[in-house]
């Protein structure tokens, strides 16, 4: 070879090396250490837009009544008894909480169990799916199964329906933004519920109970039982469907409420640019985001570049036919690629997200250490210690919450 090949030939391994060795270089620990009083953390919380859930209904309804589907306790009750009602599914096999579970049923359990035993493409699944009663408002599985137990056509993790009303984006590829626009999408889609228009009325209209219940939850209707009465009424279930946590009582005032390991992940995740992406009541859900943002874990294929040199024929335009895919930080399985196919996928919410593993779009992430570190890696192009790892998973595990048991009025607006 001559000396014009051998470069050629050097600087790809120097591309090659430095991809692959130079990444501890490139991002060395964060050492940044944030020192608030209580009383400066809740400042600085709720001065970036870092509220708490209302304990009061009627604070909840400033946030979620809206002039298109006003809330009231029929309405609310009526939604609730469709949320767990399988007639809503076209085989009557499924409902709402067969895979957004908020109590585990034995037989959805028996099923989930069945599917991970004799699928072919069975999702990997967390063992709490069945051992733990955690009101986590998803399945728990990589990937959800419809009815027949095929998996969903992309591998999409299935979001939780907590907290989901309070947020601006309902899928991954922020496709849809209201919860009722969800709910009407879930029901008529083929792999979801698969159920049509005419059927869903029919059945509902056929039930004496479903039947009175529409006429007094929406008594104002010429036709009480239709499509986008059953829309409103799960929305109006969902929109109450909101979990309080160690983090709201500190951000109302209770210092008490968290631990200090946790203020410490809590202004870390504050400083470290974690809160520009997870704003909002919600923690996430109001923006859509590239992911990931870092290119360091792109694949550069040299193979072709070695053949070429090899033949003693000139590639490229430094003699380099250099393949850069940025690729994601794990197996994308399913080929799903957000919004537009530009990897760019709703912020997911991170209240409650220690119930809701397997973590990201494709659930591939079960450990959620290990989606702190990728967060912080492919996003924030920082190498976090693993005690800031730590502390930033306390402080995600003080969102924890249980769903709040509003009283709500028999009639909260006429």
């Amino acid at each position: 070879m001559g000396n014009v090949t051998m470069k050629k030939v050097y600087y790809t391994l120097f591309f090659v090396l430095l991809s692959v060795y130079g990444l501890s270089y490139l991002l060395p620990a964060k050492d940044t250490q944030f020192h608030y009083s209580d009383a400066e953390l809740r400042a600085t919380a709720l001065g970036r837009n870092m509220n708490s859930i209302p304990s009061e209904y009627s604070e909840l309804l400033k946030l979620v009544d809206s002039e298109e589907n006003r809330l009231s306790k029929a309405k609310i009750e009526l939604g609730r008894e469709l949320y767990f009602e399988k007639m809503l599914s076209g085989d009557k096999q499924v409902s709402c909480n067969t895979c957004h579970m908020l109590s585990k049923e034995p037989q959805d359990k028996e099923r989930y169990l069945k599917a991970l035993l004799t699928t072919p493409h069975a999702p990997k699944s967390d063992c709490r799916i069945c051992h733990e009663k955690d009101e986590s408002g998803t399945d728990r599985q990589a990937f959800a199964l419809n009815s027949s137990d095929k998996p969903h056509p992309y591998l999409l993790n299935t979001l939780s329906t907590l907290n989901a009303a309070l947020a601006k984006y309902q899928t991954w590829d922020a496709g849809i933004e209201s919860i009722e626009d969800q709910v009407g999408h879930s029901l008529i889609d083929s792999f979801e519920m698969n159920i049509s228009v005419q059927k869903l009325e029919k059945r509902l209209r056929a039930d004496k109970n479903y039947a009175l219940k529409f006429e007094l939850a929406f008594k104002d209707d010429n036709e009480t039982v239709s499509l986008s009465n059953v829309e409103k009424a799960l929305g109006a279930y969902l929109r109450t469907l909101v979990t309080r946590s160690a983090y709201d009582e500190f951000l109302d005032g209770n210092d008490s409420a968290m631990s200090s390991k946790a203020k410490k992940g809590m202004a870390n995740f504050i400083n470290f640019g974690c809160k520009g992406c997870h704003t909002g009541i919600t923690v996430g859900g109001q923006t859509i985001q590239k992911f990931p943002v870092r290119d360091y874990n792109s694949i550069i294929d040299i193979t072709n570049s070695f053949n070429e040199v090899s033949r003693g024929r000139e590639v490229g335009t430094l003699g380099l036919n250099i393949a850069m895919r940025h690729n994601f930080p794990f197996k994308n399985e399913g080929g799903f690629m957000g919004m537009n196919e530009e990897q760019l996928f709703r912020v997911p919410i991170l209240r409650n997200v220690t119930k809701t593993s397997p973590y990201f779009h494709n659930g591939e992430i079960q450990n959620i250490r290990e989606a702190v570190f990728i967060m912080a890696k492919h996003q924030l192009g920082m190498n976090l210690s693993n005690e800031q790892i730590d502390e930033i998973v306390e402080f995600l595990k003080a969102l924890e919450g249980d769903i709040v048991e509003y009283e709500i009025p028999k009639e909260v607006r006429q």
